[in-house]
């Protein structure tokens, strides 16, 4: 309570605040406004139909702007795939990245720059696919009046589409500058977030207020809701926990012994990974099903059933293959942003050790076998939210718009407490300040 008054009282926090929340509306209203030529009804129907999978994640991060077919359809998407995307091959695969990474602010500037070059590509050509993909469904995307239409249609489609994205670029920058938080970060909770109070009307209409409601479905809906209260929390433990590694600086004071102070750690985030292995696993699973959505003769094929059974994480073998891609992309990402051998390396240059572990090779094999132990657990957790919303549907039968857990709330929860620490060093440094002063 103390902390929330003291937030209150921070003017410079509360106008940061205040400017978020701006921008917030800015991007929610923003999401109503459709593309020009496109009849966003046909465009809802298909969502409708083909809800789940990549398609349902994409629109809940858009915070429905996709399913509504606006300016910012594509929303913050191509630029977190092209972040991706440099960030790896910044790992000794193109020479000159790797070399911008140790110049420093310098190169850190060069590789943001060539982040969004990339991501306004990304950006384009997703939107030229998209568009020509749902024509493809058979269905009339275009309005009544719309004739003619040809490769210069789609072209001009698409650059409404990207200037939509560039836009949202530049409104997560305003945010990360003049706001609370990571702005990229922000804009998708903002578009999570939006669309939670629908899936709650959803859930009261289909259980409290529907025809033939009884005690049962009454009992289901409040089980619902407690189960998505006890996720949260669960989350936001997990989410939060780490494994400290103790570490002592050695000092040879003239005349003395050698001593050792032991005033400092390295924490290793349980879940190191984040939410990254949850995203390019279901990305991976959905590209071939998502191609059928758009293609609808094939499903109906031999062909269509064994994708479908391969690729759907809903079925059996789909769903061994997708936990297994969660345990293979959380060990390399985990090992990506922890390099052992790098940390031992700093330890042994700033003379420092882990207790009763030897400097150099053996202090990067004792890393790498804690961040293996580790690991193993944080992409089980990962794996368990990632699955919550497929067996909630099976047993309690929730509509594909409904999620418990999932990639959706590990987001929301991971933003929302780096944004309360953000909030709450800025309130700190404010007191101290007025105290020196």
């Amino acid at each position: 309570m103390e902390n929330i008054i003291s937030v209150f009282k921070n003017k410079d926090v509360m106008k940061k605040i205040l400017f978020t929340l701006f921008a917030f509306l800015v991007y929610k209203a923003a999401t109503y406004i459709h593309i020009p030529l496109i009849n966003p009804d046909q465009i809802s129907q298909f969502f409708e139909d083909a809800d789940g999978g990549i398609i349902g994640m994409a629109n809940a991060f858009t915070g429905n702007a996709l399913k509504n077919y606006s300016i910012i359809a594509l929303g913050i998407g191509p630029y977190i795939t092209a972040s991706i995307v440099v960030q790896l091959l910044q790992m000794d695969i193109v020479p000159i990245l790797k070399e911008w990474q140790e110049e420093g602010e310098v190169g850190k500037q060069k590789i943001n720059q060539l982040t969004r070059y990339l991501a306004i590509a990304l950006a384009f050509i997703q939107a030229l696919a998209m568009t020509y993909g749902f024509r493809l469904t058979g269905n009339s995307i275009f309005d009544i009046g719309v004739e003619n239409v040809n490769f210069l249609t789609y072209t001009y489609l698409a650059i409404v589409m990207t200037a939509g994205s560039a836009f949202l670029l530049w409104l997560a920058d305003q945010i990360t500058n003049k706001g609370i938080g990571n702005g990229t970060s922000m804009i998708i909770v903002a578009g999570i977030v939006s669309v939670m109070p629908g899936m709650i009307k959803s859930l009261v209409e289909e259980y409290i207020q529907a025809d033939g409601s009884d005690w049962g479905s009454y009992g289901i809906f409040a089980l619902v809701m407690l189960l998505y209260i006890f996720v949260i929390f669960f989350v936001t433990v997990m989410q939060s926990a780490n494994r400290k590694i103790p570490i002592q600086y050695s000092n040879r004071p003239t005349g003395q012994k050698f001593q050792g102070r032991s005033d400092s750690n390295i924490p290793l985030k349980l879940n190191s990974a984040g939410v990254i292995p949850v995203i390019f696993a279901v990305t991976l699973l959905s590209i071939p099903t998502t191609i059928m959505n758009f293609i609808p003769d094939v499903q109906a094929t031999t062909l269509g059933t064994w994708l479908n059974e391969m690729f759907s994480y809903q079925r059996p073998l789909g769903y061994v293959v997708y936990v297994g891609l969660i345990f293979v992309f959380a060990f390399f990402y985990s090992f990506v942003q922890i390099n052992p051998e790098k940390i031992a390396k700093n330890l042994q240059n700033q003379n420092a050790y882990v207790p009763g572990v030897r400097p150099g090779i053996d202090t990067e094999n004792y890393i790498s076998r804690l961040l293996f132990k580790i690991t193993v657990i944080g992409a089980t957790y990962l794996v368990l939210i990632a699955s919550l919303p497929i067996f909630a549907t099976m047993i309690f039968g929730l509509p594909a718009y409904v999620q418990i857990g999932g990639t959706s709330l590990l987001i929301v929860v991971g933003v929302a407490i780096e944004t309360t620490k953000q909030i709450k060093t800025q309130t700190q440094e404010q007191k101290y300040s007025g105290f020196i002063k």
